[in-house]
C-alpha cells in the first residue's frame, strides 16, 4: 500500500497526478476542479455507478447517485470555479484508491472529504463513492 501526504495542496495544482498515493483520484478531482470538468465523463466505465452524500452541516444534505446520466446532472448543477479540492492523504490498494481532502470555497476551507474509487483493469472508474462534511476539519 502506498500512501502520502500533501496537506493543503489543490489536486488542481498538482503537476505530477502519479506521484499522489491516488493517481486516478487525484486527476479526477484536478479535473473536477477545471473549467471542463465535462471530461471526467471520459474516465468512467460503461457501468459506472456512484454516490455523492453532499453534507452542508446540520441536517443539510444531498446524496447524488445513479449512473452516467446522474452524473451529467451532477455536473449540470455545480457551481464551475468556486469549489477546490484538496489533497490531504492518499493511498492505493490493488485496484482501490482512497482519497482525504478538504473543499475550499473561494479558496476557505469549508469541508472535508473522503472518496474512493473501485477502477477497471484499463483504468476507468466503476464505482465511486465520496463524502463530505463541515462538521469533522482534519487541519
Amino acid at each position: 500500500m502506498t500512501t502520502q501526504s500533501r496537506a493543503s495542496q489543490s489536486a488542481a495544482s498538482q503537476p505530477d497526478a502519479s506521484r499522489s498515493g491516488a493517481s486516478f483520484l487525484t486527476t479526477w478531482f484536478a479535473i473536477l476542479d477545471s473549467e471542463d470538468a465535462d471530461r471526467i465523463l471520459d474516465l468512467i466505465s460503461d457501468d459506472f455507478s456512484f454516490a455523492i452524500l453532499f453534507s452542508t452541516g446540520g441536517d443539510g444534505a444531498n446524496d447524488f447517485h445513479g449512473g452516467r446520466a446522474e452524473m451529467e446532472g451532477y455536473l449540470a448543477q455545480r457551481e464551475v470555479g468556486v469549489r477546490t479540492h484538496h489533497l490531504l492523504t492518499a493511498s492505493t490498494v490493488g485496484q482501490d484508491e482512497l482519497f482525504l481532502g478538504e473543499v475550499r470555497r473561494h479558496g476557505e476551507l469549508e469541508a472535508t472529504f473522503v472518496a474512493s474509487a473501485r477502477l477497471t483493469g484499463a483504468g476507468r472508474v466503476r464505482r465511486l463513492l465520496i463524502g463530505r462534511s463541515p462538521s469533522v476539519l482534519f487541519t
